[in-house]
């Protein structure tokens, strides 16, 4: 079996080793920022197919000892590149991470390119060029505590950009935050959902992908392992029949979106148009002053602006009171989570949370709090 690692948020890793273990890989153990996992080639095409939290998931090749730019250079040139790479296809390098010695990720990029090139050139005569935007090869290069990791990079552009989402509001959540959320609030696919600052939509279709078994990945136009030297096109195509034929034809509950703003609703119509839901989720125009519960019960998300790239200049503090207002007076037997970056705005909903969570919206620390609304 292959060691692999997913990439996510920071704190969702014991998320994301659940979802990996659902999705059937071995050996699953939570680490900063990420998963390690063990599986086939079959479970990696299908882990980038349908896993809804991670950015990236990397083919480990090995890690060695690395101090300085010479180790690092000699480490590199013990594998054998020729069995990832001939000279007709493209790389790139991209590294992480910084030791007392190689503190610059630019160069430590570099040197590992000089290193391959070279080896190329003395064994076949030849080498691969550089590119940056769309590379047939992307190596992962990871320095930690003077230990280097080599990896190959199997999503290629990352996996939170599912490709239906051209149309974006100002702030937008990532699509795997959006996953991340939903999964950690425990909602079901028989329960309602409804966001009423819905923005450009992410919460709600997000939701409907997970209730429809619409697998993220569908929408992606490559995967980085498709240019790879062993890519299995008749696997990759044998498991997407599978997610297609897998999907449901209908919602067990609705799935609502609504925002004050014309124009993210139309957005939010177009997406959900191009991830085929749009006649499954329902968008409508609708200001949090008039806002009413639309069923007896159900879960409602909503991520309002935290001041720090949306309404800063407006009083942020008299709308979250309002959605506060909102939720305890129109939303009785409900279960309402709101995702907060701004602690003293949150207490301005002046409910009582029965559970916090954090979570990193980016690099911004978040809070995802629970309201039971009897």
């Amino acid at each position: 079996m292959n060691q692999y690692f997913a990439t996510v948020a920071r704190g969702l890793e014991e998320l994301a080793a659940k979802e990996l273990e659902q999705l059937g890989a071995h050996a699953v153990e939570p680490g900063f920022c990420g998963a390690s996992f063990k599986g086939d080639r079959a479970l990696l095409y299908r882990v980038n197919l349908w896993a809804r939290l991670p950015f990236r998931i990397l083919f480990k090749l090995g890690e060695f000892p690395c101090r300085d730019a010479d180790e690092l250079y000699s480490g590199i040139q013990t594998i054998d590149w020729s069995v990832y790479l001939t000279p007709d296809l493209t790389l790139a390098v991209n590294a992480t991470g910084k030791s007392e010695q190689l503190n610059h990720t630019h160069f430590t990029a570099l040197q590992v390119k000089t290193a391959i090139v070279e080896q190329q050139q003395e064994t076949l005569g030849d080498r691969s060029d550089v590119e940056l935007q769309n590379p047939d090869v992307q190596i992962s290069i990871h320095l930690d505590r003077d230990v280097c990791s080599v990896s190959l990079d199997s999503s290629g552009k990352s996996l939170h950009r599912r490709g239906y989402r051209p149309a974006v509001g100002a702030a937008p959540l990532k699509e795997s935050l959006a996953a991340a959320l939903i999964q950690l609030s425990g909602w079901q696919p028989d329960q309602m959902f409804y966001d009423p600052l819905c923005g450009s939509g992410t919460l709600p279709l997000e939701a409907s992908l997970k209730a429809l078994n619409i697998a993220p990945g569908l929408f992606r136009e490559q995967f980085g392992f498709e240019t790879w030297l062993d890519a299995d096109p008749a696997l990759l195509q044998q498991l997407i029949q599978e997610a297609e034929e897998s999907q449901r034809d209908s919602l067990l509950a609705p799935i609502w979106g609504s925002d004050r703003d014309q124009n993210v609703i139309e957005q939010a119509i177009a997406n959900a148009t191009n991830c085929g839901v749009l006649n499954h989720v329902y968008f409508a125009q609708i200001d949090l002053a008039d806002v009413v519960a639309p069923a007896d019960s159900g879960v409602l998300f909503c991520n309002p602006p935290y001041g720090e790239r949306l309404g800063r200049d407006s009083d942020l503090g008299a709308f979250y009171k309002q959605l506060g207002d909102v939720l305890k007076h129109r939303f009785k037997g409900w279960t309402a989570f709101v995702l907060s970056g701004n602690k003293e705005l949150s207490q301005a909903i002046g409910l009582k949370s029965s559970q916090r969570m954090a979570v990193y919206n980016g690099a911004l620390p978040c809070q995802l709090m629970k309201y039971e609304l009897y």
